[in-house]
This record gives C-alpha cells, structure tokens and sequence, in this order.
C-alpha cells in the first residue's frame, strides 16, 4: 500500500518528535546545556535543564535564564550548546524498537514524518543513528518554524510537507512542549516516558494515551490512536 492509502481515502499521517522519543538523546542534550551554560556564567540545575528538553533552544535558553541577563550572549550560549552535543553524534543510539515502529507505519500506507525542535545538523545526526530514511516522508527542524516547540509551527510544516491535516493526524512525543504543541492544533499526542517526562506529567499536558517508548506502542499499534486512524471512517 502506498503512504497515501487506498485510493479516494483521506491521506492519514503519523508525526515524530525525535530526542528522546525515537533516539536516547534527552539526557545529553540535558548534560549539553548545563556545559554550555556553564561556559557562559550560569549555573543552571540539570533537573531545571531536562524540564525544559523539547522545547526549542531560543524558547529553553529565555526560560532557564535571568530576565536581565545580557541577551546578546543567548546566541553564543545555543551555539555553545551545539557544539559539545555534537561531540556525542557518534555515540547516539536508536531507543528500543524506534526502526521497527517507523517501518510499520509506513508498511500500513501512513504518511510518516519527523517533526523535531532541533537543528540541521543535529537532526541529521539523529536520523544517522536511526538508519530509517527509507520509511520516513519527511523531516523538519527549527529552521522551518518562526516560533519553536510549544508553539506548533513544526507540526504545522510538517503537516504540510506531507499534505495532511491535523484531523488525520497523530504526533508522537516525550515531552510537555511536544503534547501542548499538538494540543494547539487539536491532534491527539501519544506520550511516551523514555525521554524521562512522567506519565502524569504528559497526560496534564494532553496526552490521549501514553507508552513507555517505540516497542510499546509497535506492540499496540491496532489498538492506539494510530491505529485508530486507519479504521476511522
């Protein structure tokens, strides 16, 4: 079947988020940030630091840090932040049935796409390591959204790249950022626990449902909202 289904039926599509929802990556972009910060002056908690995970660099920086700090240096600090994640490229890893899960949405026809905060270069690192392009339609990162996570700019161009709307759609995420940003658009978010947010925590933000990671939800792929989705009229 192709990714568009039957024929005269509406495109369905299946949204991704990426660190810590399909690569183990949520904790070092955490370690990133608190290196990166701390190179500038700041001292910020990594527990404060991995709260704020998901969201995209400009919105975590302006979080995490002083109203009245010296702005100016906000670039130097993300780049900083890009710069000792980067060392970790080659390290990072696949979480546990992440390949399998992207292979059976696309072998069911749903348009697959991923739809990550994070940059370029990085999001490049992450779809290195999870040797999936051949089931995957799309991908955008920052740089296709005015506003990052938990506004939906994102998922509003990945939506498009793919021609869904939010209505066929489902987005996968790990953090409260990723289940407010497909809350603004009306789509159900499945949550997952692997990047390190609670379930509680997802399902306040609004989660319809919620897995440990990948291998759950490809275990339960029938009976979750993606399956859903191809036995909806």
């Amino acid at each position: 079947m192709g990714s568009g289904g039957p024929a005269g039926a509406p495109r369905r599509g299946v949204l991704f988020d990426v660190d810590g929802t399909l690569v183990d990556s949520a904790y070092v972009h955490t370690l990133a940030w608190w290196h990166a910060f701390r190179m500038h002056g700041h001292d910020v908690p990594m527990a404060a630091i991995h709260r704020c995970v998901g969201m995209g660099g400009d919105r975590l920086v302006d979080t995490l840090l002083p109203e009245n700090r010296d702005r100016n240096a906000d670039s130097e600090i993300m780049a900083s932040h890009a710069a000792v994640f980067a060392l970790s490229w080659p390290s990072l890893r696949p979480l546990d049935g992440a390949r399998e899960l992207l292979a059976a949405c696309h072998a069911q026809g749903i348009a697959v796409a991923l739809a990550s905060s994070a940059r370029d270069q990085d999001l490049a690192a992450t779809r290195r390591a999870l040797d999936s392009d051949e089931f995957i339609h799309a991908a955008t990162s920052a740089n296709d959204a005015k506003a990052s996570k938990p506004a939906p700019d994102i998922l509003v161009a990945a939506l498009e790249t793919v021609g869904v709307l939010a209505t066929d759609a489902v987005y996968v995420g790990d953090s409260v950022w990723d289940m407010k940003a497909a809350a603004a658009l009306g789509m159900p978010a499945i949550g997952v626990t692997c990047g390190g947010t609670s379930a509680a925590e997802l399902r306040d933000a609004g989660a319809a449902e919620i897995f440990d990671g990948p291998r759950e939800i490809l275990e339960n792929l029938q009976h979750s909202a993606i399956g859903r989705l191809l036995t909806r009229a």
